[in-house]
């Protein structure tokens, strides 16, 4: 899923900022994607050989259009045997970046084919309706309220403080002040991502686990789940701030 605190503006100047194409895409293309309202982003495939240092990663880019429409950027991300620097380069089809894999990696059509069934020159569905239709109506769905459980909440922050892993976690000045906790509610505030972390795929997940205290007070504590551990074991850490907490999942993600 995509970033909701980054605009599509943002998202697709960035895109097309790091790819060393994008001078290559279609005008046309190019112009149409300047009128989108709303985007997601997701992995869509991704080799790797410890042995050479050699990996790529293929990642899919759904756009809503204002016209009612819809368009795909495929985002090829790799770095080659012998050579530290990660590249980007950016097509307009599936097929276009099979063919890419093929040229920068010396495989055969067949087996730079991102998916069996699709090799260059086969047509591919247009499935981009189908991945934006819950995009949309995301989009157009108007704020909820913010709602508390009072349901046993001080119990709830106790538990949250005592699965936390890392040791810059809330001390004791937070628990003693959530131990006034009398309702809260749970938020997924980011949604599930995969990242590369030290050369394997590792989920993250970011939760708001927000309390009102008896003063009327509210409190935020910020959960990070994640899988970017040696031996790929699920790990919870909290922090205080959402910001401390997004930082950490960039470190433990290694995002370049």
């Amino acid at each position: 899923m995509s970033d909701p605190y980054e605009t599509t503006e943002a998202h697709l100047d960035r895109l097309l900022g790091r790819a060393l194409n994008s001078f290559d895409l279609p005008d046309r293309l190019v112009e149409r994607l300047g009128t989108a309202l709303a985007h997601s982003s997701s992995l869509y495939t991704t080799h790797r050989s410890p042995a050479t240092g050699l990996w790529r990663e293929t990642h899919r880019h759904a756009y809503l259009l204002t016209d009612g429409g819809s368009a795909s950027l495929w985002e090829l991300v790799y770095r080659q045997e012998g050579d530290r620097t990660v590249r980007h380069e950016v097509f307009a089809s599936k097929a276009e970046t099979c063919l890419a894999v093929s040229r920068l990696f010396g495989e055969t059509p067949a087996e730079a084919a991102l998916d069996p069934a699709l090799l260059p020159g086969d047509e591919e569905p247009d499935d981009d309706i189908a991945v934006l239709g819950s995009l949309f109506a995301a989009s157009s769905a108007m704020p909820r309220p913010r709602d508390y459980a009072p349901e046993e909440s001080a119990d709830h922050a106790r538990r949250v403080l005592r699965r936390a892993e890392n040791a810059d976690r809330p001390g004791e000045e937070v628990a003693a002040l959530l131990r006034s906790a009398y309702a809260h509610r749970i938020t997924q505030a980011f949604g599930t991502r995969q990242c590369l972390a030290d050369g394997r795929d590792a989920g993250f997940s970011l939760y708001e686990h927000a309390f009102v205290l008896l003063d009327g007070t509210e409190v935020s504590l910020w959960e990070v789940e994640h899988t970017a551990t040696p031996d790929g074991r699920h790990m919870c850490e909290v922090y205080e701030t959402e910001a401390v907490a997004r930082g950490a999942m960039e470190l433990r993600a290694r995002v370049r």
